[in-house]
């Protein structure tokens, strides 16, 4: 098995080896930080020239969990656009594949800072929401620590390495909650030892290193850069 189980807020859940969180309870799928678009909002705004396949390949990836695991909702994090001018300016194909991943299943996009608007690709769109115990939101709220219940959310792209290792896209998890690693391709990151992540975790808290497997290490054991 390349998944991390573990539980938060009294609820199982899955870190996928691929970066993506599986309940199994209401048989939730979710995703953060897809960013479909970047090379064309990067291009519009006069940067460097990528290739343009940095949907695809977040999309194909997400196919792959989708078909994994079969669920029954997909919530995805926010920032699933880069900006909303990518949203309007994504492919038939992108089009025609996002309506195939939600047919049959309850679809929800959550408002990032990226995209903090509706986007027309059917499924509902939510500031966050409410899962069980569970509260799925863009950014972590500081408020949170310490609170009843568990919160799930994105964001900050968090990267983790240990020694002699490069570094990975990784979960950070404590007590309260979980800030999920960027899906998509194009993505940065952040160190999980950046300081602005050490005031919203735990000291006990945990990486979980994405892959071949979901590698569980303790933070303190991360390297700093």
């Amino acid at each position: 098995m390349n998944d991390h189980v573990f539980n938060l807020a009294d609820t199982q859940l899955h870190a996928r080896a691929d970066g993506s969180l599986w309940c199994p309870i209401g048989r939730i799928l979710c995703v953060s930080d897809l960013h479909l678009g970047k090379s064309e909002r990067i291009a519009r705004r006069g940067g460097t020239l990528l290739p343009p396949y940095e949907t695809r390949e977040t999309l194909w990836r997400l196919e792959e969990a989708v078909a994994a695991t079969d669920p029954s909702e997909v919530i995805c994090l926010g920032d699933s656009f880069d900006d909303l001018a990518a949203a309007q300016s994504v492919s038939d194909e992108t089009r025609a594949t996002l309506a195939r991943l939600q047919a049959g299943r309850e679809w929800v996009w959550i408002e990032g800072n990226h995209d903090p608007g509706p986007v027309d690709f059917g499924g509902s769109h939510r500031t966050d929401v409410q899962r069980g115990a569970l509260t799925f939101r863009h950014i972590a709220k500081a408020s949170s620590q310490g609170v009843l219940g568990g919160e799930i959310s994105g964001h900050y792209h968090p990267k983790a390495a240990l020694r002699g290792t490069g570094r990975r896209p990784c979960f950070l998890l404590d007590k309260s909650r979980l800030i999920m690693p960027a899906f998509g391709t194009y993505t940065g990151g952040m160190s999980a030892r950046h300081a602005v992540l050490a005031d919203l975790m735990s000291t006990d808290a945990i990486a979980i290193l994405t892959g071949k497997h979901a590698l569980p290490v303790p933070l303190a054991a991360c390297t700093m850069r």
